[in-house]
């Protein structure tokens, strides 16, 4: 090959030569190489840009800081504090008697509800009856004040009936705003609750009247309401209608832990406590309160006694 490409160049020279000038494109001599397969475009990256992250984007100044609005410090900043002044007769534990009639018998309630707690998630009750004048208010009420009266215990007492509001009425209070206000998406959860001189004792009225409280009820807003406030409580009883004319108490059961029915002795008939009974299939039945006892009742003279003052109110 070398006296190939030397007779070569001797022809070039000669060209030139004969041309008088020199070779434009001279003959180099050049390594013979394999050919180099080209490189991918991602191996031409260098190792150490290939596996770098990109930094995380700096907070914005103006990004917003959100917190929990639901804390207890809140609530005692934003709910409202009034001057109830209860009915003391029906209201029980207002009247500084620790052994008025009736207070033991909401102690033995008290301490039902506790049994069943350790076996079942139990805080939201809702306490209603079969028919009107049966005295669902008036345990309602009691059984928030015998609930709060435990050390460090928190209760919400919500009046769920907004046909025909009582409780503001037992504890000496304004009815509004309320729930109603609430579910028409009027007032926020703090502004509707108050509370009075029992400390850790909280309520919130009926509120305004409305013309269709079934339909404010299913609405679903108090499902909100009861989620966003339950960690701020021990307890939450919502007190509703009567469970046979009307159907606001098997909505409201849908969003509480278990019903407890009220029966006035005597008065209630049994097919329409039975009736009132299968208005919450499904439900968990906590039990139920015999009020109203009478002399004719095969009890005890002083259970009798007892529940002689304690059936007189009707709500």
């Amino acid at each position: 090959m070398s006296r190939i490409h030397e007779a070569l160049k001797r022809a070039e020279q000669d060209r030139a030569a004969s041309q008088g000038g020199r070779a434009d494109s001279p003959v180099m001599d050049l390594p013979v190489t394999e050919p180099v397969p080209a490189m991918p475009e991602t191996a031409r990256v260098p190792t150490s840009a290939a596996t770098a992250t990109a930094p995380a984007p700096a907070a914005s100044a103006t990004s917003p800081t959100f917190s929990n609005p639901f804390t207890f410090d809140t609530l005692l900043a934003r709910c409202a504090q009034c001057e109830w002044k209860p009915d003391t007769k029906t209201m029980l534990f207002f009247n500084g008697e620790e052994n008025a009639l009736g207070t033991e018998q909401f102690r033995t309630l008290r301490s039902r509800l506790y049994q069943m707690r350790e076996k079942m998630s139990l805080k939201k009750i809702l306490i209603t009856s079969a028919l009107p004048q049966e005295g669902k208010s008036f345990v309602s009420a009691n059984l928030a004040q015998v609930l709060v009266r435990q050390h460090g215990r928190r209760v919400l007492l919500i009046d769920g009936d907004l046909r025909v509001a009582r409780l503001h009425s037992a504890l000496g209070t304004t009815s509004s705003p309320g729930l109603a206000d609430y579910l028409l998406g009027e007032s926020d959860e703090f502004s509707i609750m108050q509370r009075g001189p029992m400390d850790n004792l909280f309520f919130v009225p009926s509120g305004r009247s409305v013309t269709h409280p079934a339909e404010l009820i299913a609405n679903g807003r108090i499902r909100t309401l009861l989620q966003r406030v339950e960690p701020l409580f021990d307890w939450i009883i919502v007190d509703s209608p009567p469970s046979v004319p009307v159907s606001d108490a098997s909505q409201l059961a849908n969003f509480c832990d278990g019903v407890l029915m009220v029966v006035r002795s005597h008065t209630t008939p049994y097919d329409t406590a039975q009736r009132a009974r299968q208005e919450f299939q499904g439900k968990t039945m906590v039990g139920v309160v015999l009020n109203g006892i009478t002399k004719e009742d095969s009890y005890s003279r002083y259970c009798y006694e007892v529940y002689e003052k304690s059936a007189k109110p009707k709500a």
